[in-house]
């Protein structure tokens, strides 16, 4: 469950630090804190899952440079953690403007602690509270999916099912199809109140979505708790009401088969019966959110307008789907990938959520390739939000796959084993500055907005990064050899 971010700074574990918002972040009190967290690594953000209230002494921090301060606020903000606190004192005796500038507009509140509390005390108080609350909700949710259960035993239909469960949550309840139309509803909506929206699946396939509406003194998070309970009951109710036809059970089928990588012959007789041609081009999506199921309904509406047919399958934080691309030739499938990637950046997604695409398929039995390349890229990707391309990390999945990691390493080191010295003596970012200026082109000036640096800052480092290889790669034959061994650093 959760907390608001400003009634967490009244409990009295925390009050005595006498905590005080240093950057203006739009509702940063209001926000949501289903767990309260501490450390001083700075590489923490892989580890989180958004909606912390992260704890530190600012020991870590004090001791970076004034870009890597950035980088680490940067990062948190991309997993959207609730805010970070960072006790001042001896170690930090203020927390630096520049980083308060940066994650204020990355939309990260940053919280001042002014004196010495312990972080295991905040944890406690906080935390114990915040499970006692989904142990109540989980108890409350599974009675009410009991009592929907009994009523959909005794022929209740799904008005009677979302009254029940509207009585047991205090929430109003209505159940509507993927295309808008009201299934069934129980109590009014007024559209002022906080409506919190379930996925109800039958087979795998999306039938139906629940929403619940709360307004002031209901328990939302119970709402949300009760709703999630009864996604069963209410899929059996629509499963009696409306079962799913032969392609959408193909089509199911087909996805859990490229999921497990079908074989040939399986995937050429579940294609066609779920609407993809044997020789058709085709590429995968992943989505990796811990909203995943949530976003299912806005993935397949994408989908449904972009490509002739799709096919999409949700399982735990991952969401994968199957495109069928136009195109009579490589080049025009290529086209129609691109398009869908574009048109993925435009999609609303829960902060740190990833979502891939994969290599173009010829035919439906290249689909289980296009689904690995997928996951694999999103494997190297670092945490964060985007649409990571799959044909972009071509080399570092091939050298992934084709070299042993020794080899890699020995490459890395011999072209490169300078640089990593010096970032690692010196606390430096050299590494990462060739990285995006080879990534780029070797166009200083798009490197240099990239890495948010004066372009006379970015000429500085790349002098000292050739003195460190032996001269500037582009005037004695080594950039591609350099490219390669950042590239192979990333693996």
């Amino acid at each position: 469950m959760s907390i608001l971010l400003g009634a967490a700074l009244e409990y009295q574990s925390l009050t005595s630090a006498e905590p005080r918002l240093l950057n203006n972040v739009p509702d940063a009190l209001t926000r949501a804190v289903r767990w309260v967290h501490s450390s001083e690594v700075l590489d923490i953000a892989p580890l989180l899952s958004g909606g912390e209230l992260l704890l530190s002494g600012g020991q870590a921090l004090a001791g970076v440079t004034a870009d890597r301060q950035a980088e680490y606020v940067r990062e948190l903000a991309t997993r959207g953690i609730a805010a970070l606190a960072l006790e001042t004192g001896p170690a930090l005796p203020e927390v630096p403007a520049g980083m308060l500038e940066i994650a204020e507009a990355a939309g990260l509140p940053v919280i001042e602690l002014r004196h010495v509390v312990p972080f295991v005390g905040v944890m406690q108080e906080i935390n114990s509270l915040l499970v006692s609350e989904s142990v109540e909700h989980l108890q409350h949710g599974d009675q009410a999916s009991h009592a929907m259960a009994a009523e959909l035993a005794h022929g209740g239909g799904l008005d009677q099912l979302l009254a029940v469960l509207s009585e047991r949550t205090g929430a109003s309840a209505r159940l509507v199809s993927p295309s808008g139309l009201t299934l069934g509803a129980a109590g009014s909506f007024d559209d002022d109140g906080t409506v919190t929206t379930v996925d109800v699946p039958v087979r795998g396939v999306l039938a139906a979505r629940l929403e619940l509406e709360t307004h002031d003194g209901a328990d939302g998070g119970l709402a949300r708790v009760a709703g999630e309970r009864s996604v069963d009951i209410l899929g059996l109710a629509l499963l009696q009401r409306m079962p799913p036809g032969l392609k959408e059970l193909a089509g199911i089928e087909l996805m859990r088969a490229i999921n497990a990588g079908g074989q040939h012959w399986q995937l050429q007789q579940l294609g066609p019966a779920s609407g993809f041609p044997v020789n058709g081009l085709v590429a995968a999506v992943v989505v990796r959110s811990t909203g995943a199921g949530h976003l299912r309904p806005a993935v397949d509406a994408l989908l449904r307008e972009r490509v002739p047919h799709s096919a999409s399958y949700a399982n735990n934080a991952e969401l994968i789907a199957l495109a069928s691309l136009d195109g009579a030739s490589l080049a025009g499938g290529a086209a129609a990938r691109r398009e869908l990637m574009e048109a993925l950046r435009q999609l609303e997604v829960p902060a740190g959520s990833l979502v891939a695409v994969g290599p173009l398929g010829r035919g439906i039995a290249e689909a289980p390739w296009s689904l690995a390349e997928a996951r694999r890229a999103l494997d190297l990707t670092p945490a964060g939000n985007g649409v990571v391309d799959a044909d972009t990390l071509a080399v570092e999945l091939l050298a992934q796959e084709s070299l042993e990691p020794g080899t890699r390493e020995g490459f890395v080191q011999r072209q490169l084993g300078a640089v990593v010295e010096h970032d690692r003596l010196k606390k430096s970012e050299l590494m990462r500055t060739l990285t995006v200026w080879l990534d780029t082109g070797c166009n200083t000036a798009q490197a240099a907005r990239e890495l948010h640096l004066e372009r006379q800052s970015l000429h500085h480092r790349l002098q000292r990064i050739f003195e460190l290889c032996g001269g500037d790669p582009r005037g004695n034959g080594r950039l591609a050899a350099l490219h390669l061994a950042t590239r192979l650093a990333r693996v």
